[in-house]
């Protein structure tokens, strides 16, 4: 694989993988608040098929002819953040493929080093490359399916990519209660004053 090639790959498995986060769970569990910023899931589905279409679609001088009311002038800010009572889930993933095409078309029709301009960055950073804009957005989508991965497992205890992935250690009941409990009894020590 080609380096366009590998970074496309990177791209596609996280966009896959966020959302497989939506799966199984109810209407409320999608979209209720995680954190105290009022992170969700269907609202890290949501931004994350938003930028995409501003940064393979605008950027590029190939815009989708979507228009994404969140980002309007005058929009509530972090709009694109959560969904309404009005917005269904399948339009949030459809939005998510409907970006996805529109990216990948413009990366299978630009060379790595195709320039694109962001006009809402800095003057000094705004002057960009297909190559970069595909790295900005692996690192993006990776910090998003991050977040996604700590609130499923806050919502259902659902961790990783699911009960086969590799990089998650089998334990049972048991002795995963045993393992939280080391953890914060090591957290607890460093914490307190020696002596």
């Amino acid at each position: 694989m080609d380096e366009k090639a590998t970074l496309h790959h990177y791209l596609r498995t996280r966009r896959t993988q966020l959302l497989a986060k939506l799966d199984g769970l109810g209407e409320y569990d999608i979209r209720r608040p995680m954190t105290p910023t009022g992170t969700n899931l269907l609202g890290l589905v949501k931004h994350v098929a938003s930028v995409e279409l501003d940064y393979f679609g605008e950027v590029f001088g190939r815009p989708s002819g979507r228009t994404l009311p969140w980002f309007a002038d005058g929009a509530e800010p972090d709009a694109d953040m959560w969904a309404t009572a009005e917005q269904t889930r399948a339009e949030i993933v459809e939005l998510h493929r409907f970006a996805a095409a529109h990216t990948d078309a413009t990366i299978e029709a630009l060379a790595l080093d195709a320039p694109g301009v962001v006009p809402w960055w800095p003057e000094e950073r705004r002057n960009v490359t297909l190559h970069r804009m595909l790295v900005h957005m692996c690192a993006e989508t990776a910090q998003h399916l991050g977040h996604a991965d700590i609130i499923r497992e806050l919502i259902d205890g659902a961790a990783g990519q699911g009960p086969n992935d590799p990089n998650l250690s089998r334990r049972d009941a048991n002795e995963q209660s045993a393992y939280v409990e080391r953890l914060e009894a090591a957290a607890r020590a460093a914490a307190s004053p020696a002596g």
